[in-house]
């Protein structure tokens, strides 16, 4: 939750290769106070089966700036194995991009969700509401 001097995040995934949330994608979230600081790792989560984090860690007063580090590799190398189990194999396993980050600006006072539309050869994100 953002309070006066904090700004707070959520996110959730669609696959949009399959049209379903994506569950079980590890979601780690880092923060910086000025584009000139390191981030720093806050925390992880995963998804639940309705594709959302519902516990990443609260942002710390005076946060500019926030990224978040999706785990994609692992996401599609196990959708992989599950199709090619009663299938021959088509393609290559795992996905294009093994990870995704993203990184935005924020300010006190704000919520932002970050939603991630993720198939295997591309991604989208927005601010969502």
């Amino acid at each position: 939750m953002s309070t006066d001097t904090t700004a707070s995040v959520s996110t959730h995934i669609l696959d949009t290769s399959i049209g379903r949330p994506a569950a079980s994608v590890t979601v780690s979230l880092a923060a910086r106070s000025g584009s000139g600081s390191p981030y720093v790792t806050l925390g992880a989560s995963a998804t639940d089966a309705d594709g959302r984090c519902k516990d990443l860690p609260a942002l710390p007063e005076g946060t500019t700036h926030v990224r978040l580090d999706f785990d994609t590799e692992t996401y599609f190398s196990k959708k992989q194995a599950e199709a090619q189990q009663d299938a021959p194999r088509v393609r290559d396993s795992g996905a294009f991009f093994p990870e995704v980050t993203i990184a935005f600006a924020v300010v006190p006072g704000e919520h932002y969700h970050v939603p991630l539309l993720l198939n295997p050869f591309g991604y989208s994100v927005y601010r969502g509401s």
